[in-house]
């Protein structure tokens, strides 16, 4: 083995004789990400697919096993490379998300929180086979669902109103006006 580093500034050393290393490290980042994700959209109503990428990430944390645990399971070497590989796209996503942040573009903000989970799921599910982690459509549906209902009780009442509904609603209050 080398004496390189790798992308997480790890030696790699340290990265093969520990080879659990990646699953910590890949929940700190999420949770890091998630984080600054949070902050940014706090202040106004948050869309269905800003939702829906934070549940998404809370969905891939929730439960986020220790590396002792015995739910978690040695990998191969093909596998501790597929977790590098996954390491690596995360962290190349960290690093658009966090050239997204400083542009304050919250579109692209979402949509590279869910790439960053993604990988991040890749991980916990390489680490822990058992557990179910849903994916993002999943996620999605459930959400766009609660969100229009949330949207529908801030005006119920509210429709399309068409041009002669207006034009009738006009003539009607110009002759309530007159005496």
């Amino acid at each position: 083995m080398t004496d390189g580093v790798t992308m997480e500034g790890m030696p790699m050393q340290v990265a093969v004789d520990d080879q659990k290393l990646g699953l910590g490290i890949a929940a700190e980042r999420l949770s890091i990400v998630r984080y600054v994700f949070l902050v940014q959209i706090e202040d106004g109503i948050a869309s269905a697919a800003q939702r829906a990428s934070l549940e998404y990430a809370d969905a891939v944390l929730i439960g986020w096993p220790e590396a002792d645990s015995t739910e978690v399971v040695e990998l191969s070497a093909d596998q501790l490379d597929t977790v590098r590989e996954q390491m690596t796209a995360m962290e190349e996503y960290i690093r658009r998300f966090s050239a997204m942040e400083s542009k304050g573009d919250i579109d692209g903000m979402t949509d590279t929180l869910i790439r960053v989970t993604e990988r991040v799921a890749e991980v916990r599910r390489l680490y822990q086979p058992g557990f179910p982690l849903p994916t993002f459509a999943e996620i999605r549906r459930v959400v766009q669902d609660e969100w229009d209902e949330d949207m529908d009780k801030i005006d119920p009442d509210q429709r399309e109103v068409t041009a002669e509904e207006i034009s009738q609603e006009a003539r009607e209050q110009s002759t309530e006006e007159r005496p």
